[in-house]
Order: C-alpha cells, then structure tokens, then sequence
C-alpha cells in the first residue's frame, strides 16, 4: 500500500527496521484525528467494518438507499445494523420526513460522527 518502506542501513536482515512514508505519515495523521473524535469510550465503533464507509457516505443527510446506492456492496441488514449503532453512540441522527409519502427517515452524522465524517470524506473514496 506504500505505507512503510524499509530503513535503509538500519536493523539486522531478519529483523529489518521500517518507517512511515509520506503517504503513511498523513494516514497516521488521519487515523489519529479519528481516534481523537471518537474518545475511549467508542474506540470499538471505529473497528467496526462499514463504520467508515457509511459516515464517508453520510456527509451530507441522505436516506437509506441513497447511502446504499453510495456503497454498493453492503447489505441492507449490515447498512441498518450500522446506522442503528451509530444512532445509540449519538454519531448518527435519524429523521423523519413527513412531507414524503410514505413518510421516509433521513440519517446525519452529528457530533463524533460528523467530525470522522469530514475526515473520511476530505481522505477516502469508498466504491
């Protein structure tokens, strides 16, 4: 991925030495920004594998399958699950639009959420 590459002159052949390149170095910058948001306590929630997708996705309000259009291979089982646990962390805001017919729920990143959102959105593409 070219985030490391070998120290050159350093380390013995079997236990080689890396650094971070440049690319490494801003995508250590940005993980640390996305740990610093989202605090200790929902450190898990990072981990959680469309976690990042979905809020990349979620930059501006969208309905359920605009995101899902956004993210093609995610399922609408994991897309919810995800939505709904980001909900309880207050990272995501659902709402609901009764001007629609039938009325339809929009989703938001807020709070933590909003700020790894920007993040996401300013670093990675996610097809």
């Amino acid at each position: 991925m070219g985030l490391l590459e070998r120290n050159p002159g350093h380390g013995h052949p079997l236990r080689p030495e890396f650094r971070l390149t440049s690319l490494g170095c801003s995508a250590a910058a940005v993980a640390h920004e996305f740990q610093t948001a989202a605090g200790k306590a929902d450190q898990d929630l990072l981990r959680r594998s469309w976690t990042l997708p979905v809020l990349t996705s979620l930059g501006t309000p969208h309905r359920f399958n605009d995101i899902k259009r956004n993210l093609p291979s995610i399922s609408d089982r994991a897309l919810s699950q995800s939505l709904k646990t980001m909900e309880v962390r207050s990272w995501v805001c659902r709402s609901i639009d009764d001007s629609a017919r039938p009325p339809r729920s929009v989703y938001a990143a807020v709070n933590a959420g909003a700020v790894i959102s920007r993040a996401a959105a300013r670093e990675f593409r996610f097809v």
